[in-house]
């Protein structure tokens, strides 16, 4: 299992944006990817699936959509940037980036919100279903200001073909605060079907 921490993020160095997100991520499955890493780490680089929670979601969503060598997906309670920078101001929309700026580095509310909007109708996950649709995506959602963003995803997966898409619902927190292994044991038996998957 590799956990990168993002540009700017968590202590790492540099400024964090977005596009420096997304930039990480791909660096992150070249890591798995190069070969010496994989004879060291004794990792399989055909066979990397991406988890991602919230923003992590997104960005597994985006690198999964743009990479047909990932094998799957899990998107827990994924935020879908796009849809959420090109909707109307809210309170909860300036809360949220606000709440995020001072753990990042190099950024400000403003900036971050102004990058999304002018990525607007590229970052919209849902948007991506033709592209996702050859792998299987397990969507995972809790009961936050996502779910409709979410459900959105899996229906337009459906839409598409995805006859591996999957979706559950559980009753909890955007942070899964009271749901923590019932979430860690639907990972693992999601992961433990694509090990079992036909090639």
């Amino acid at each position: 299992m590799l956990i990168p921490h993002y540009r700017g993020s968590w202590g790492s160095a540099g400024n964090f944006s977005f596009s420096n997100a997304i930039e990480d991520t791909q660096s992150a499955i070249a890591f798995l990817r190069n070969p010496d890493n994989a004879k060291k780490y004794r990792t399989d680089s055909t066979k990397i699936a991406i988890v991602g929670h919230s923003m992590g979601g997104f960005l597994g969503l985006y690198a999964t959509a743009h990479d047909p060598a990932i094998v799957g997906m899990a998107a827990i309670s994924a935020w879908n940037l796009g849809a959420s920078a090109a909707r109307p101001e809210s309170p909860a929309r300036t809360k949220s980036f606000h709440d995020a700026s001072p753990r990042l580095a190099g950024t400000t509310p403003e900036g971050m919100l102004n990058e999304a909007k002018q990525n607007a109708t590229k970052w919209n996950y849902v948007d991506w279903s033709n592209d996702l649709k050859s792998r299987p995506i397990f969507v995972v959602e809790s009961s936050d200001g996502n779910v409709p963003d979410n459900h959105a995803l899996f229906e337009a997966l459906q839409k598409a073909g995805d006859a591996r898409a999957t979706e559950i619902h559980m009753e909890t927190d955007h942070g899964y605060n009271d749901h923590r292994i019932a979430l860690q044991t639907a990972i693992l038996n999601w992961l433990d079907t694509l090990s079992h998957a036909p090639n």
